[in-house]
């Protein structure tokens, strides 16, 4: 199965989840996104790296790559390999030199050690068609609100729950708007909604 290259473009807190960030991945040289809801600890580890902080104590992650490299372990790639009720699966390619390794992981993990390993991050077609958004505009890197605290961001009321109500139609415009307003978290809660009912 032919692999394809992501890089991360977005990070933002979920107006939708209450101590959730989005993280968007794009197609490398496509318009496709894919938004994942992580945690907040999950995404300050991403962006801490990306902004190439330095934490007063090593978080999780240094912790695994100082042990990675200690014992001469690379982590050559991650794959977002599955999607399973909305849900994606990871795993980090390793090895020592000598044998190749593949560890199973979340994929909030997996990108946070990706990012310090700087090693690529693919998916396969299957999940960018099911799950992916084709966006149009230039290319685009925000990083907001990570160091803030759920009660110091007031979300925006969320249609999440209303979604249910629309029509085919009235969402593929809901769709359309949250893609012209970047709001990639609130498109993947939408295109969720378009492809359970494709299902049904």
């Amino acid at each position: 199965m032919k692999k394809i290259k992501l890089d991360i473009v977005g990070l933002s807190y979920s107006q939708t989840q209450s101590g959730a960030y989005a993280l968007v991945l794009g197609e490398v040289g496509g318009r496709r996104r894919l938004p994942i809801i992580i945690g907040s600890f999950e995404a300050q580890a991403i962006a801490i790296e990306i902004e190439k902080m330095t934490p007063s104590r090593p978080l999780t992650h240094d912790l695994f790559k100082t042990f990675a490299d200690a014992y001469h372990i690379m982590i050559q790639e991650v794959i977002v390999y599955n999607l399973v009720d909305g849900i994606f699966f990871s795993k980090l390619i390793c090895t020592d030199g000598k044998k190749v390794m593949e560890i199973d992981a979340r994929t909030s993990d997996a990108i946070a050690i990706a990012v310090r390993f700087a090693c690529p991050i693919y998916t396969y077609e299957f999940i960018l068609s099911s799950a992916g958004i084709v966006i149009e505009g230039n290319d685009f890197v925000y990083l907001e609100n990570i160091g803030e605290t759920p009660e110091e961001i007031t979300p925006t009321p969320s249609s999440a729950t209303g979604f249910t109500a629309l029509s085919e139609d009235e969402l593929k415009a809901k769709l359309q708007e949250a893609l012209a307003e970047e709001s990639y978290e609130k498109a993947a809660k939408i295109r969720d909604e378009l492809n359970k009912r494709k299902a049904s």
